[in-house]
């Protein structure tokens, strides 16, 4: 049985009261203050921004490894899944809280943000080209140099400023390559089915529970789905379920039986028939992968 993976909490030593804090990528594996091992699944309680500047390698997110190399930009956002591989990357990762941002943001720009680090919205990863690369190194070495260089009590306000034009021009990127829909019909709808499902995925699964919650009908909620991420409702519910059964399966020492009970399921027969037909494997081998 694998051990619990790790709950990593925002923790910045060198300033205790920042909600932001700036690392070295390939200062990571010589810290010896870190309470989780890098290279190891561990769930992130706070947003990161990773920019590669030079090497080639892989990270992990959720549960897919993306090819990073120079340009590479990679967004987690929090309570999602990832781990590094020990390589010869280098660049810079940015880590804040929600509450770093939130109380900054007006709702429209608040909505970007979310999009920004909504996986099921795009990709995590960002490849930069030649033009990109220079304008987004300069606004981060901007940002380091506020954080390290300059460190008075402005800081951190403009801090907060440098990362809201980044997350803007991120989020521009993205659109440009249309990988997100800012302006697409039903995207707040779709968001709120979103929020419902990884709130309730535990109690249910079933298309016409969520439609009831949201006040419409199911058919509108097929139509909010598939005009978004090209998917019906149930096909969406089912993909948030699944993620979090395997972060059940990966998170915790509970038994099959137990995990199939949380997940909300009283025949321990369907849970199986469940999980197998949406990965195509048993819930035992899922648990065992490396």
């Amino acid at each position: 049985m694998k051990e619990s993976i790790k709950h990593v909490a925002f923790e910045n030593q060198q300033n205790p009261k920042a909600a932001f804090d700036f690392i070295r990528i390939e200062e990571l594996p010589q810290r010896k203050n870190l309470d989780h091992a890098i290279d190891e699944i561990h769930l992130v309680e706070f947003y990161i921004i990773m920019l590669i500047e030079e090497g080639n390698g892989f990270h992990t997110i959720d549960f897919t490894d993306y090819k990073c190399t120079e340009g590479t930009i990679l967004t987690v956002r929090k309570d999602q899944l990832h781990k590094f591989f020990i390589s010869n990357l280098q660049g810079s990762i940015l880590l804040f809280t929600d509450e770093f941002l939130s109380s900054y943001l007006e709702q429209l720009e608040g909505l970007k943000t979310l999009q920004l680090f909504n996986e099921m919205l795009g990709s995590p990863k960002i490849q930069l080209n030649t033009k990109e690369k220079k304008e987004i190194f300069t606004l981060i070495d901007r940002i380091r140099n506020e954080y390290f260089e300059v460190n008075d009590n402005y800081s951190l306000e403009i801090i907060r400023s440098e990362l809201h034009i980044l997350i803007s021009k991120l989020f521009r990127l993205k659109a440009g390559k249309k990988t997100l829909f800012p302006d697409k019909k039903y995207l707040n709808e779709f968001i709120e089915f979103q929020k419902m499902i990884e709130q309730h995925a535990k109690k249910t699964n079933k298309v016409k529970d969520y439609a009831q919650m949201m006040g419409i009908s199911t058919k509108t909620l097929n139509t909010i789905s598939k005009s978004i991420v090209n998917k019906t409702a149930k096909e969406f519910i089912d993909e948030i379920c699944i993620k979090q059964i395997k972060r059940l399966l990966l998170n915790t020492p509970l038994s099959i039986k137990e995990i199939a009970y949380k997940s909300g399921f009283e025949e321990t027969t369907n849970f199986y028939k469940y999980f197998k037909k949406n990965t195509q494997s048993t819930p035992e081998q899922f648990r065992i992968l490396p």
